[in-house]
């Protein structure tokens, strides 16, 4: 007897008896030939019947998922906007299907377990948590399908969308953990808000570079330093090629030899780099090199030598009204002509360095309106440079370097022709002519 009315008491701590509806007394009385105590009746009745309900939603999410889905993909593919195909891609729709059995969960739930108030409260938490993670997983699609749609759009393309995608889907996922936290320990969320305050320096610590990413993300798109697709240089960290994509934490630079370097968003604010944008959008491309002269081979020139550079098509008129300028300044100022120093004359780096000039203004991939020079720079002991400083009117990479490449072949076979020497340090052939000639000589004096 006491037995008895323990086991009753026990069952109405859990259950009201009187709250029971009629699915749930039709599966209590399907149970009453396995002869089990009430307790153990009303037990299996009720896991049995969750069971079945949990079985009934899962089915209907697969029905869902499996039809309406199908029936969104071939409509969205029959519409002129690209929007909707980005939403099914991002799972937009598949993540909707998840609410809908949640929803019916949470107002079924009370209904068919009336008599569990306990367990109807912990279902109803359970779902709320649900909600939330499916509300969650929907803003997440929707910020990825709006990125993917503004990416599409040229204006956009070049900014770093990920970014702002990036910190948006990391706001949604902070509210819905707070959220989830109160619907957990039954709290305020206002007062669990305030309460992190506290937790504010360990949050800021644990989130340093997120935080540093993402002010270097505002940073980089306010004062456009860097956007998809422009050629960066960070010789520090080995990148050298077009940037991939811009994100919260990274930036993808795909190298020239198809390497991949990621750099921390951040470092683009406390490093340099250099941007070849600039260069892409005017339209031409600098060419910068030298060649070194010997100083030893530098000297005016003979008037028979000048004569016969007259035949130089680009020099002809040069030389003309380059030798009535100087006989016209030595008869002004009676210079001496016996002695080669006085007055003026032409030498041979001269007319070479004109040569050269007029032989890059003529060559048609050059570009006109930007400056072009043909200078001296600082002796070394690796003799006078001369460097071309021009313009391409192309910057296409591999046409640029045919073109450069081109124009130094020339040069570089019509030094000769100027009487100079090109400078370069002593080769093997060098070394084994002056140990021969140095033989010779030697065997000469001998005898």
């Amino acid at each position: 007897m006491m037995i008895n009315n323990y086991l009753v008491t026990n069952i109405n701590s859990i259950i009201n008896t009187e709250d029971f509806n009629g699915l749930y007394q039709w599966f209590y009385n399907l149970l009453d030939f396995l002869n089990l105590s009430e307790y153990a009746t009303h037990v299996v009745t009720a896991i049995l019947l969750l069971t079945s309900f949990t079985i009934c939603m899962f089915i209907l999410d697969y029905i869902l998922k499996n039809f309406f889905i199908v029936l969104v993909k071939t409509f969205s593919s029959k519409t002129k906007t690209t929007f909707d195909d980005l939403l099914v891609e991002n799972k937009f729709f598949h993540n909707v299907t998840h609410l809908i059995p949640i929803a019916l969960a949470k107002i079924l739930f009370p209904i068919f377990f009336l008599g569990f108030p306990n367990l109807t409260k912990f279902v109803m938490s359970l779902t709320d948590i649900l909600v939330t993670v499916a509300l969650t997983l929907v803003i997440r699609s929707t910020i990825r399908s709006i990125r993917d749609y503004l990416k599409s759009k040229p204006r956009l393309a070049d900014k770093p969308l990920d970014s702002y995608a990036q910190v948006s889907s990391i706001l949604v996922y902070f509210f819905s953990g707070i959220i989830i936290f109160s619907i957990i320990t039954g709290t305020d969320p206002i007062k669990f808000l305030i309460s992190l305050g506290a937790a504010s320096a360990i949050l800021i610590l644990v989130f340093k570079d997120t935080i540093m990413g993402f002010v270097a993300s505002i940073q980089v798109s306010s004062n456009d330093m860097v956007r998809v697709g422009d050629w960066i240089e960070m010789a520090k960290y080995g990148a050298d090629g077009t940037v991939l994509e811009m994100n919260l934490s990274t930036v993808k630079v795909q190298n020239f030899d198809k390497t991949i370097t990621t750099i921390p968003t951040h470092l683009l604010i406390s490093d340099s780099f250099k941007n070849y944008r600039g260069m892409q959008t005017s339209g031409g491309r600098r060419i910068k090199r030298s060649i070194n002269i010997k100083i030893s081979s530098i000297r005016y020139l003979e008037k028979d030598e000048i004569e016969l550079l007259k035949k130089i098509q680009l020099l002809a008129p040069y030389i003309e009204e380059r030798q009535k300028e100087i006989e016209e300044y030595n008869e002004r100022t009676q210079a001496d002509q016996s002695m080669p120093i006085n007055g003026r004359r032409i030498t041979n780096i001269g007319m070479f360095r004109a040569y050269v000039t007029r032989y890059i203004q003529q060559n048609p991939n050059i570009h006109k309106e930007y400056p072009l020079m043909v200078r001296h720079l600082q002796p070394t002991e690796h003799g006078l440079p001369i460097e071309i400083y021009t313009f391409t009117n192309t910057t296409v990479w591999a046409v640029y370097e045919n073109i450069m490449a081109d124009i130094f072949d020339h040069v570089l076979a019509a030094v000769d022709y100027f009487h100079l020497d090109v400078f370069e340090l002593p080769s093997s052939d060098d070394v084994r002519h002056f140990i021969q000639n140095s033989t010779t000589n030697h065997d000469s004096f001998g005898n």
